[in-house]
């Protein structure tokens, strides 16, 4: 497992502006701290994390619009877990993990998430063919490729869990 490491240098002003308010100094330290890091999706955690994009795309634009009730649900945890990846792929783009500076596990708190969205994922897809599997009606056919897809988005998000898991058991916290 590789794990990519950006190291942030703080540093703190204790002179405000001239004349003005002196925390509006401090608010530029977080921003200047965010720095760019696009070694992190050259690994297999990151490449994963844009294939499940990706396949969220996919799911989501076969499934759209919801003609049933299954395909309501599978279009609610496509787009939840589109929209969690999303914002992992932000931070970890931003390099925002490493420039807040609080006390989270964040490889467990990613483990815990990417978990229960890699559940939520096999029960929706399941639900998707289920439904559009029984006899031939109008959208049959985009709706259980979304399924097909969603199998494929929840294989991706289990091998996530599984990076996940083995980054979390070696003793990495960020």
């Amino acid at each position: 497992m590789v794990e990519t490491v950006v190291t942030v240098e703080r540093t703190t002003t204790t002179t405000g502006p001239p004349g003005g308010n002196p925390s509006a100094s401090n608010n530029g330290n977080f921003w200047s701290a965010i720095r760019l890091n696009l070694d992190y999706f050259k690994t297999a955690p990151g490449l994963i994390k844009i294939v499940q994009l990706i396949l969220g795309i996919i799911c989501m634009a076969c499934a759209s619009p919801a003609q049933a009730a299954a395909t309501s649900f599978f279009l609610f945890a496509v787009v939840l877990s589109f929209i969690i990846t999303f914002l992992l792929i932000a931070a970890y783009f931003l390099g925002i993990r490493e420039a807040l500076n609080v006390a989270v596990n964040w490889i467990f708190s990613e483990l815990l998430t990417t978990a229960v969205l890699t559940l939520l994922y096999f029960i929706a897809f399941i639900v998707q063919l289920a439904r559009w599997s029984e006899t031939y009606v109008p959208g049959r056919a985009a709706n259980v490729t979304a399924g097909v897809f969603g199998l494929f988005n929840f294989l991706a998000y289990a091998a996530g869990t599984y990076f996940l898991f083995l980054a979390h058991r070696s003793g990495a916290t960020h």
